[in-house]
């Protein structure tokens, strides 16, 4: 059985092909130009579904550079970021993970959720996020300098925040901080139109919908409707549902299991529609 020493990749990483629809809510677009300009890594924040990965998808295309995502959860190890030996055939491949794929490639890497991913995993990204701008692969005694266009984001949601899951102030301190909400009324509307094939008078009721559910956040509620959600449900009436039949399964049943706020979302549903 013999070592493969080439880095393996899963495929070529490219830049976004066509243009995420996204719509700027303020300076945010400038702001990460010039981060990316001066090599800073960003970390962005704010809740469920108000369009931070669509945002990241976005400037991937305007700068055209590849884009890594990876999904931060409770059981992504070192290894899943970095890479690991597999066997082939009668040969041992070193196989890179995202992270490392993303320096190497010069792409840009998105830790989605970083919060939800263990507290050992997330001190790897501590020398990329700061001026060094390298990144250790102890399995294969490698030091790899990121180039240029390397550029590190993570998120995460402020709401969900505890004393198990926050971001450290040793990770917090080395990033550019961009703070996400949802839009406003008005922009919210044609979000829901543009990605929901919808007319603009039921746009506008699908917003005051997630409206009137963002108001009940911390009185039975986690989160009020994202913008995502809204979208959804603007995409089950473009296929045929009625209003209320969409607006109950993409917001009120999505939103909780408890029976009495499930209730409650659904009268709110038909007072709307």
């Amino acid at each position: 059985m013999t070592a493969a020493n080439s880095p393996g990749l899963v495929a070529e990483l490219k830049a976004p092909a066509f243009e995420p629809y996204y719509q700027p809510v303020g300076g945010e677009i400038a702001l990460f130009e010039a981060a990316a300009a001066r090599r800073l890594p960003v970390l962005l924040k704010g809740p469920t579904g108000c369009g931070k990965t669509r945002f990241v998808e976005y400037m991937a295309w305007k700068l055209k550079r590849p884009l890594v995502t990876v999904a931060c959860h409770d059981d992504l190890t070192t290894a899943d970021l970095l890479g690991r030996y597999l066997i082939v055939g009668n040969e041992t491949v070193w196989m890179d993970g995202p992270l490392t794929a993303a320096v190497r490639a010069g792409a840009i890497c998105y830790l989605d959720e970083i919060v939800e991913a263990r507290k050992d995993t997330t001190v790897v990204i501590h020398p990329l996020a700061d001026s060094r701008r390298v990144l250790t692969v102890d399995k294969r005694g490698e030091l790899l300098q990121a180039p240029d266009d390397f550029m590190l984001v993570i998120s995460y949601n402020p709401g969900y925040q505890s004393i198990l899951k926050e971001i450290k102030p040793s990770t917090r301190q080395r990033f550019v901080a961009m703070e996400f909400d949802y839009p406003s009324a008005e922009l919210e509307t044609k979000i829901v139109v543009a990605e929901g094939g919808v007319d603009e008078a039921l746009a506008r009721k699908l917003v005051k919908l997630g409206e009137l559910t963002r108001n009940l956040k911390g009185q039975g509620l986690d989160e009020g409707a994202s913008t995502r959600l809204l979208v959804h449900a603007a995409q089950l009436v473009s296929a045929g549902r009625t209003p209320d039949e969409a607006a109950t399964a993409a917001v009120a049943r999505a939103l909780t299991d408890d029976a009495d706020m499930t209730q409650t979302l659904h009268d709110l549903v038909r007072a709307v529609f």
